[in-house]
């Protein structure tokens, strides 16, 4: 019988981070995971895939426009959806792989097999075969991840009618994709059909596409992907979803309750995600599960089960790669006997659309609710230089501060670069900046990260130089 220290159940980012982490601060580490490859939903078929695609048909697009540049493409330019995926799959391919390299390097054992609970103390690991094993560990970390939701009324053939799995690996362009769930995943993946062809529907219950941001991002969004030809249906519940050979029939109530019908040949169901513990037997362990299917932990993401942890999607919080990440280094160095912490207020999050949108912090909406007092200062990409010279003129940086203490409280963005520039403002508030003090920072020039600058200075006196 295998005897570890530390044994984690799932290798996405959270998990096999978090193994890494153990393994440089001396633990004899395995980690579990149940399909033959490594790196979970993000690496397999999330986040890494998804902006392969997105970069595959941003490229497609920006030949649209290269005319605008002087650059005349003589010729037929086609989209070869066959080489596109592929090439998605071989990134994939090629991540996966380096995770594998990463958990060689650092002598962490690997178990393919399904994890479960046979006591707080050891896990069986199922093999594809019907083969098993026991591992004993003496501590264990669950990072079994999340999987896609659906509506109760929705029968998911995962042909026609289907998740951002399926979308990722479809063998046809669609002429029309319903897209129920106006969220980050929906709307990413609905870019990448819509420039390449597809006529895009988003059919979203709320009243605003990624609800969950401040409510001009969303607006400025919705805007611009407007522009793009992209049809929106908010405040919409959908009440059925039907298959007919390869026409796909979806009915929704609109905020007047009159049935809206939209008809296409794929309809992809993005109405967010679940946490996955299927097969976990989390009892077996001691391990409480809440009614959301969440694993219970407190503040240090210790379970019921004191030698037992759980990180990212299945615990409390937002549903993103980087908080896991996070999450499993900070478990792992609990484990040590160290005293790292998060501050989940500063873990930014990224639509990945173009334009990219980024926000860290609290939104207008939120100060508002709590009754803080703040400052707004924002300032438009069209008065960037840079902007202009790359022709990417939509959106603006808003930063929101304190309006006795200056402090920065919330960065909302949405421009080119924007999954990149928010970084700045994360650091930033690492260290309770306040806008002035970003405003006195110097900005190389022309860059987009002037717009973060310009900001600052907008939300300090008003004193913004280009508008």
């Amino acid at each position: 019988m295998s005897q570890f220290d530390v044994t984690i159940i799932g290798s996405g980012p959270g998990g096999y981070v978090s193994a890494i982490r153990c393994a440089q601060l001396g633990f004899k580490t395995a980690i579990i995971e149940k399909y033959s490859t490594l790196g979970g939903t993000c690496l397999n078929v999330g986040c890494i895939p998804s902006k392969a695609l997105l970069a595959s048909s941003h490229h497609y697009e920006e030949l649209q426009h290269f005319a605008d540049h002087g650059i005349e493409v003589s010729g037929e330019v086609k989209v070869n959806l066959e080489k596109m995926i592929a090439r998605k799959q071989a990134v994939v391919d090629q991540t996966s792989g380096g995770v594998k390299f990463l958990m060689d390097k650092n002598n962490i054992t690997v178990f393919n097999g399904v994890g479960s609970f046979e006591s707080a103390t050891s896990v069986k690991v199922t093999k594809a075969d019907g083969s098993s094993e026991i591992i004993e560990s003496k501590n264990i970390i669950i990072a079994t991840g999340s999987k896609p939701s659906n509506l109760p009324f929705i029968k998911l053939d995962k042909d026609r009618i289907i998740t951002s799995t399926e979308a990722l690996k479809l063998k046809e362009v669609p002429k029309h994709l319903v897209i129920i769930g106006g969220g980050v995943i929906g709307i990413e993946l609905g870019q990448v059909y819509l420039r390449l062809g597809a006529q895009v529907s988003v059919v979203e219950f709320m009243d605003r596409i990624i609800p969950g941001m401040d409510a001009s991002l969303s607006k400025e969004l919705t805007k611009v992907l407007k522009k793009q030809g992209m049809k929106f249906y908010t405040s919409h519940k959908v009440q059925s979803v039907e298959r007919a050979g390869n026409a796909v029939t979806v009915k929704a109530e609109n905020a007047k309750g009159e049935i809206i019908t939209l008809e296409g040949d794929y309809a992809l169901v993005s109405v967010g995600r679940r946490p996955y513990t299927d097969g976990l037997n989390a009892e077996k362990a001691g391990v409480k599960v809440t009614d959301r299917g969440q694993i219970e932990v407190n503040n240090h993401l210790q379970t019921s089960a004191s030698n037992i942890y759980a990180i990212g999607d299945v615990v409390r919080g937002a549903m993103l790669a980087h908080k896991a990440e996070e999450e499993g280094v900070m478990v792992a160095e609990i484990i040590a006997g160290q005293k790292p912490h998060i501050d989940y207020n500063l873990i930014p999050g990224v639509v990945y659309t173009w334009p990219e949108v980024a926000a860290v912090g609290k939104t207008e909406e939120q100060l508002k609710a709590d009754g803080v007092a703040y400052k707004a200062g924002s300032f438009p990409f069209k008065a960037l230089g840079r902007a202009r010279a790359g022709g990417d003129t939509d959106g603006f940086v808003k930063i929101l501060a304190d309006a006795k203490t200056d402090e920065v409280l919330g960065v909302h963005m949405i421009g080119a670069r924007c999954a990149d520039l928010i970084a700045e403002a994360v650091t930033a508030m690492e260290f309770r900046a306040s806008a002035e003090d970003i405003s006195r920072m110097s900005h190389a020039h022309p860059t987009f990260a002037e717009a973060i600058k310009e900001a600052a200075l907008a939300a300090t006196e008003n004193r913004a130089l280009h508008v």
